[in-house]
């Protein structure tokens, strides 16, 4: 059975502005195609979009519900065991994941991404509290 994962992001809010485009719905759905044309790149296939509640804070003690929309893609995991089972099939972080940190970074083969050194020198940090002499010399 295939297996997939799955990647949530916000529909634009708004259509950008493009030369040649006049209507709010045309500056819309290119703003749309184009968010949908970058996920498509990377692997992701739109799925459908939503429109979800979510509660949240309204004042000091109070509570409303917003909705939000969000756009649904969704891509299929290798089931290959050479690669581990839930490997996907770009080589793409996993969705809605966080960047790797410097120590995991990929290797120099793979050119979209840039590998993270830890080489650059190391300097003495800026103070972010006043010392006290500096308090002294205020007063």
């Amino acid at each position: 059975m295939q297996q997939y994962e799955y990647k949530v992001v916000p529909a634009p809010a708004r259509g950008d502005k493009e030369r040649g485009l006049k209507t709010g719905v045309e500056r819309f759905a290119h703003t749309l195609s184009g968010v949908m044309n970058d996920m498509a790149a990377k692997g992701w296939d739109y799925l459908r979009a939503e429109t979800l509640p979510a509660e949240e804070r309204a004042g000091l003690t109070g509570k409303t519900t917003v909705y939000h929309n969000l756009l649904v893609f969704r891509r299929p995991l290798s089931l290959d065991p050479a690669q581990g089972v839930g490997v996907h099939a770009a080589h793409e972080p996993a969705a809605n994941a966080e960047a790797e940190p410097a120590s995991a970074a990929t290797p120099a083969t793979e050119p979209s991404r840039r590998a993270l050194s830890a080489d650059a020198p190391e300097g003495r940090a800026p103070s972010l509290r006043a010392s006290r002499s500096d308090e002294d010399e205020d007063s």
